[in-house]
C-alpha cells in the first residue's frame, strides 16, 4: 500500500505566493505544501520529534477532535506521551518502524499498521528504524456511556483489517474498517475510504459527524457545500458538521485516504 507522509523543508525564495489553502466556515483545505518546517509544532515530553497539527477542536468549527502528523526522528519518541487521561487515541503509522508498548505489551509497528488505545492507558511510543518515523495521531475524549463497558485497546494492521465495499459499487468503492460500526462502545472510527478511477460519492452526503480526511493516495475532485476542490495524496480536509460533500476520483490511479468521525452518541444538548 502507498501511504504518503511529508518531508518538511522550505519553498524557494524565488517561488510565488500561491497555493490552494483555504479556510471557510464550513471546511478546510491543508495543502501538503502547507506542511514545511517553519509551521511545525513540538511537544513535550517527546524527543527529537515534531510534528504537524491538522486538526484541533475550536468553537465555531469541528469541537470533537485533534489529528496530529507525526515525525520521529530515528532514535525519538516519548515514554510520557498523552497528558490526557480521558483522551482515546489512534495511532496510523505511514513510514518507518517503532515499537508501541501498551499496559507494557510491546508491539512492533511498521507501515500500515493501526493502534486504537484505550484512555487512561499507560503507552510509550519509539521509533526503533534507519531514518524516520511518521505516523498520524488522532485524538478524541472518550463519551463515556452509562451501560456500556469501554473498548480494550488493540493494535492491527491495514492488511489484516475488513474491506467493505459500498452497496452497488462493484468494489469500485470500498472502506477498511479497524472497528465494527455496530460495536457501540466506540465513539469514534478511523478507516481508509478507497476510490478506483471514475468512482464516485454519487450524492452531497450531509450528516451530523464532524471528518477530517488525510489523502493518502492519488488525486480527486470534492464538492464542498458550494465549491468544487482539487485533493492530491498529503493533503488534510477539515469539514464540519452538515457540511455538504461528495467526490469524484478522476484517476489515473487509485485514490485512498484516511478518515475520521464521530459516531454511536447522542447529541449534547448544552454547548
Amino acid at each position: 500500500m502507498t501511504h504518503y507522509s511529508p518531508q518538511g523543508g522550505l519553498p524557494g525564495q524565488g517561488e510565488l505566493l500561491s497555493g490552494r489553502a483555504v479556510t471557510t466556515e464550513s471546511y478546510a483545505v491543508i495543502p501538503r505544501g502547507v506542511m514545511t518546517d517553519i509551521v511545525a509544532s513540538y511537544l513535550p515530553h517527546w524527543t527529537d520529534t515534531r510534528l504537524w497539527v491538522l486538526a484541533r477542536p475550536m468553537s465555531g468549527f469541528s469541537t470533537t477532535f485533534s489529528h496530529y502528523l507525526m515525525d520521529v526522528a530515528e532514535g525519538g519518541g516519548s515514554t510520557r506521551p498523552e497528558p490526557d487521561e480521558r483522551a482515546q487515541t489512534v495511532l496510523f503509522l505511514v513510514e518507518g518502524k517503532a515499537t508501541l508498548r501498551i499496559d507494557g505489551v510491546r508491539h512492533a509497528l511498521k507501515a500500515g499498521s493501526y493502534a486504537w488505545i484505550a484512555p487512561g492507558a499507560s503507552w510509550s511510543f519509539g521509533n526503533t528504524g534507519k531514518g524516520p518515523c511518521r505516523f498520524h495521531w488522532i485524538r478524541k475524549r472518550f463519551a463515556v456511556c452509562e451501560g456500556l463497558e469501554a473498548p480494550t485497546s488493540f493494535v492491527t494492521s491495514e492488511s489484516d483489517a475488513q474491506v467493505v465495499s459500498m452497496p452497488d459499487t462493484d468494489d469500485r468503492w470500498t472502506t477498511t474498517r479497524f472497528v465494527d460500526p455496530t460495536d457501540m462502545r466506540h465513539d469514534m472510527h478511523v478507516n481508509i475510504v478507497s476510490f478506483e478511477p471514475g468512482a464516485t460519492i454519487p450524492f452531497m452526503e450531509t450528516h451530523v459527524m464532524e471528518h477530517g480526511l488525510y489523502m493518502l493516495e492519488g488525486k480527486a475532485v470534492y464538492r464542498l457545500n458550494r465549491d468544487w476542490v482539487e485533493v492530491e495524496a498529503g493533503d488534510f480536509l477539515w469539514l464540519r458538521a452538515f457540511c455538504p460533500q461528495a467526490c469524484y476520483a478522476g484517476g489515473p490511479g487509485r485514490f485512498r485516504y484516511l478518515l475520521y468521525k464521530d459516531v454511536n452518541r447522542h447529541m449534547p444538548l448544552d454547548l
